[in-house]
């Protein structure tokens, strides 16, 4: 019977519980996940104990021990009994099966359900500081109104114009730069438009339209009418992925 059952649980842990003076040897049990059956010599006979049998299913009709309790199921072999090998393969792995969906259950469950994102001053979403697409997407998600789609089409337009891009959240603001170069361009919501950044926009040729006080950045203003160059603002975006970017943390 052990055979059978390392044979149907290749991974079931084996061990003596309960060794005592009366029985020093103990008992032998097999668990995975929790206790699965335990085994014990009689002098008539050997007893196999599901500690859950009582749910498991058992066409063959294998537990044939009397008064084993609400929820445990028993099967008494005696001298010269036989046991349908394939039926009490398919009663352990049944009991391994029933602990691993018990272990499951036991774990809970993570939340759902985030906190809602806080929109700043202009509508400009609040979002921690991080690394990769998970932040940038969590600003897009958050993003009110049209300026949603206007940061999606950005998103769009960065992403296919420099498809090695980095990403990541920097002041409430989507970055994208090149691993080793820095970050080349960023964006931010306000009431009336989205500000793209250009940090050395001021080396593209054309310079983007809107002026900085930094001697080095230019602007691009994306409003709700969505009149953008996309042929041109592909070709800064190229350009400045080209150059040594900014190297602000």
């Amino acid at each position: 019977m052990r055979e059978l059952i390392l044979n149907a649980a290749p991974g079931i842990t084996e061990e003596r519980k309960w060794r005592k003076p009366t029985n020093p040897d103990g008992v032998l049990a097999w668990s995975s996940n929790g206790l699965v059956c335990t085994g014990e010599v009689y002098k008539d006979k050997v007893k196999l104990t599901f500690m859950h049998g009582a749910a498991l299913p058992d066409p063959a009709g294998l537990f044939n021990a009397p008064g084993t309790g609400a929820t445990r199921r028993a099967i008494d072999i005696h001298e010269g009994g036989t046991v349908n090998a394939t039926a009490f393969k398919a009663l352990v792995k049944a009991a391994v099966a029933q602990n691993s969906g018990k272990a499951k259950a036991k774990v809970k469950a993570p939340d759902t359900k985030a906190a809602p994102v806080k929109l700043l001053s202009g509508g400009n979403p609040q979002i921690a500081k991080g690394d990769g697409d998970a932040p940038v997407a969590q600003y897009i998600a958050a993003a009110p109104g049209w300026q949603r789609k206007a940061c999606e089409r950005l998103d769009k337009l960065i992403v296919r114009a420099v498809p090695k891009v980095k990403k990541a959240v920097r002041w409430n603001s989507p970055f994208y730069g090149v691993e080793g170069q820095g970050w080349f361009v960023s964006y931010h919501i306000f009431n009336k438009y989205v500000k793209v950044t250009f940090f050395y926009g001021r080396k593209l040729k054309p310079m983007p339209p809107v002026e900085s006080k930094d001697p080095h950045a230019r602007y691009v203003h994306l409003h709700e009418d969505g009149v953008l160059d996309e042929a041109q603002f592909t070709s800064w975006l190229k350009q400045a992925a080209a150059m040594p970017g900014w190297s602000g943390h």
